[in-house]
């Protein structure tokens, strides 16, 4: 199935390919070193997308005649870094980024710009954009909880401390 020219969208399936594939890992890390139940099952399942999101898209570039070529960012070594450290949850939230509800504006919203996008890519493209969304959704929920968690923990503990 490989495509006769170089589609003009190859970059941004590559893009994709390698920052899904290597978030994948800096999830599970996280998952594993926390003490939050709820949070690891999050975790564990935006882990899960992002890891079928590089896997996909990969293969997309494979049925139009492309291998992904490996970025040399080094995001990815320090995010895992960060997401195994001892690190409290919410830390981590804001070392990566992370946490904070979708934009009006987003990444996505340009990425149906091209107008030369296949059916095919189209079609993985519009369920990537909506599972991330949905990530974000899940991943601001879990900080938002959180923090209301540790602000009561503070507020008991101000409210021990006057009473003493």
């Amino acid at each position: 199935m490989a495509t006769k020219t170089k589609p003009t969208y190859l970059g941004l399936l590559n893009a994709i390919a390698v920052g899904e594939a290597s978030a994948e890992p800096f999830f599970l890390a996280w998952a594993d070193t926390t003490k939050d139940k709820r949070l690891a099952t999050t975790l564990r399942f935006v882990a899960m997308r992002e890891g079928e999101h590089g896997k996909a898209f990969a293969k997309r570039m494979l049925e139009l005649g492309y291998e992904v070529r490996p970025s040399n960012s080094d995001f990815a070594a320090k995010a895992l870094e960060t997401a195994a450290s001892d690190k409290s949850d919410l830390q981590k939230f804001r070392a990566l980024k992370l946490g904070k509800g979708s934009p009006k504006i987003d990444v996505f919203d340009s990425m149906f710009n091209d107008k030369t996008i296949d059916p095919i890519t189209g079609a993985l493209l519009g369920r990537y954009i909506a599972e991330e969304r949905d990530s974000t959704r899940l991943l601001a929920a879990e900080y938002d909880r959180l923090l209301a968690k540790d602000r009561a923990k503070k507020a008991r503990a101000a409210a021990r401390t006057t009473k003493a």
